[in-house]
């Protein structure tokens, strides 16, 4: 594994595999019109939807849904239509719709986990990863109370940001400075990552590829290879596989914020924050 923040070549444009998970889609949180963007600078044969793509939890409160909302919907269908082979598995956020697993709605296929084979011959576990959280199986009620707290602290965030666009200064995340600060959530997010991961070594898997912690990885832990996807609320993150079957996450928002700085100095494909790990 190595980080790698050279550009890479147009061509790096057409994918093997695309990870994304926790889009949120219903909140006020979600960046669907940078997904959007994502969506349509990059071509795959694999699509993974590894859950909480919409946010159920909140739509039962509010409803909440702009067009850009609806225009990622769309999008997704127009890649299973065109050939892309998407694979929808549901999260916590949107469980409503583990019922449907094992079903395919317009091209999209719902499964409860999936095995993804990548190019060099790695066999990957890919599940959301909410079956392993002890909050979410053991007192979803302080779940609730988390989700909430965390609805809160975007909310001030998103003002606090407000006030430094204004002042020139970039984007910066009071939960995930949050996050890498508070040691029980470092402990939560690090057992999190151990316990994937040994699960996948003991079904006998290469690696995992999960969601749901919001934190965007891909490293290996004792020999297994482990891969979470991120979000698109703070990270605008995708974990992606190239023709070679090497994986890396590309945050969206750094090649955002360059090439607004100079929409001519980085291929529309480069993340200039970005890790690699060969699988």
């Amino acid at each position: 594994m190595h980080a790698d923040s050279a550009p890479e070549p147009e061509a790096s444009r057409k994918l093997r595999s695309i990870w994304i998970s926790d889009v949120h889609l219903g909140t006020a949180g979600c960046r669907a019109d940078h997904l959007l963007d994502f969506l349509r600078e990059h071509e795959s044969d694999y699509l993974y939807l590894v859950g909480d793509i919409v946010d159920g939890w909140q739509l039962r409160k509010s409803w909440y849904w702009k067009q850009s909302h609806n225009d990622v919907v769309q999008k997704l269908l127009r890649k299973a239509r065109k050939g892309c082979q998407v694979i929808y598995i549901p999260g916590n956020h949107d469980e409503a719709a583990r019922q449907y697993c094992g079903l395919d709605f317009g091209g999209i296929a719902i499964r409860q986990e999936a095995e993804h084979l990548t190019a060099d011959g790695k066999r990957l576990l890919v599940l959301h990863g909410d079956e392993f959280d002890g909050v979410i199986q053991y007192a979803k009620w302080l779940a609730y109370v988390g989700d909430n707290l965390y609805t809160l602290i975007l909310q001030l965030n998103r003002g606090f940001n407000w006030l430094r666009h204004r002042m020139g200064l970039p984007y910066w995340s009071l939960s995930q400075y949050l996050k890498h600060k508070v040691k029980n959530a470092v402990n939560f997010i690090t057992q999190f990552e151990t316990i994937l991961a040994g699960e996948a070594r003991r079904r006998g898997f290469d690696g995992v590829i999960c969601g749901h912690i919001h934190k965007p990885e891909v490293r290996m832990i004792d020999g297994i290879l482990y891969g979470n996807s991120g979000d698109w609320v703070e990270s605008l993150s995708a974990l992606v596989e190239h023709p070679d079957g090497r994986l890396q996450v590309l945050h969206w928002t750094a090649l955002a914020a360059a090439q607004a700085a100079d929409p001519a100095s980085i291929p529309s494909s480069t993340s200039s924050e970005e890790s690699t790990c060969a699988s």
